[in-house]
């Protein structure tokens, strides 16, 4: 029987325990959920509602957080389900689903935390041409191009790993990753590389735009008080964004390619969960406590807090 004429059925690690700590380890999950959908939402909502704050650096910083939401709607729900019914299966064609909401989600903030740099860029080192350089129309075509790129490039990615006939049907990981489908298949895994190569270009045109964005930036802030005090409240939240997924996307990265069953298991699911748990709830917090707008707006009991101490 043709495995690829036919859904396959997946089995997921479970986690450590899970007849004794299910009930936690639910608990636990949809509290991270719900606090990714409501510090993301709240973000949107006043940056939506507010006049003053519809810039571009606060728009893009929308669609950052909205893409925090689809990445984690693509890991959640799936293992809230898993949770509640103990069953860690998943059909070939859901796999492919996760891995396409999820892999699109990261190379989407790679392209959207890009866009912000340059905009960084132009409103401290060229502040008087920043609304003709990031006019409305322009700010769209980037945002357009954030979301379009990473999907068109995933989309064959998935396709080459779950066209593949399967001879394994065990994903050693907490949710289902284009590596991990990969290896399940005994076939060479030649083309999944080159493919491979396709992202660490993308990647690394990124962050060559970043660097020498930030370049720029510092040359900048060596020369005026004004500019390091944008620098700090500006650029600091995405400096510090930009670190954090970047850890994430090494932990991943390592736990996918060489991540050995000799890795204690408490460690192995850091490094798996790190890169859909933590950037999600980092970027609202972090954008939204250190921009005083936003602050007073978004968490005004932070500001209240602030004012007292």
């Amino acid at each position: 029987m043709d495995n690829t004429s036919y859904p396959v059925m997946l089995t997921l690690m479970v986690p450590k325990e899970s007849k004794s700590f299910r009930h936690v380890y639910f608990t636990c999950f949809l509290f991270l959920y719900l606090l990714v959908l409501s510090i993301n939402f709240r973000l949107v909502s006043v940056i939506v509602m507010v006049k003053s704050l519809h810039e571009p650096m606060f728009i893009f910083l929308v669609h950052l957080c909205m893409n925090g939401v689809y990445g984690a709607s693509g890991f959640y729900p799936k293992m809230l389900s898993d949770l509640i019914l103990d069953s860690y299966v998943i059909s070939s064609y859901m796999c492919a689903v996760q891995t396409f909401v999820i892999y699109s989600s990261l190379m989407t903030e790679v392209t959207i935390l890009t866009v912000m740099s340059y905009d960084r860029y132009v409103a401290i080192c060229r502040p008087l041409d920043y609304h003709s350089k990031l006019s409305k129309s322009t700010c769209c075509k980037f945002i357009f191009v954030s979301w379009i790129v990473p999907n068109c490039c995933v989309i064959p990615a998935v396709l080459l790993s779950n066209l593949r006939t399967f001879c394994k049907n065990h994903i050693d990981k907490l949710y289902c990753d284009n590596w991990s489908i990969v290896k399940l298949s005994c076939a060479s895994s030649f083309v999944n590389n080159i493919y491979g190569y396709v992202f660490a270009v993308i990647f690394v045109c990124c962050a060559v735009i970043i660097i020498l964005s930030y370049v720029k930036l510092i040359a900048a802030c060596k020369t005026s008080l004004e500019n390091r005090r944008k620098f700090w409240q500006t650029c600091l939240p995405h400096v510090l964004s930009l670190i954090n997924f970047t850890c994430a996307l090494l932990f991943d990265i390592m736990y996918s390619r060489y991540g050995a069953s000799d890795i204690p298991e408490s460690l192995r699911n850091f490094l798996a969960l790190e890169l859909v748990i933590v950037p999600p709830i980092c970027n609202p917090v972090i954008y939204g406590l250190n921009i005083k707008t936003l602050r007073k707006r978004a968490f005004p009991s932070c500001t209240a807090a602030a004012v007292h101490i």
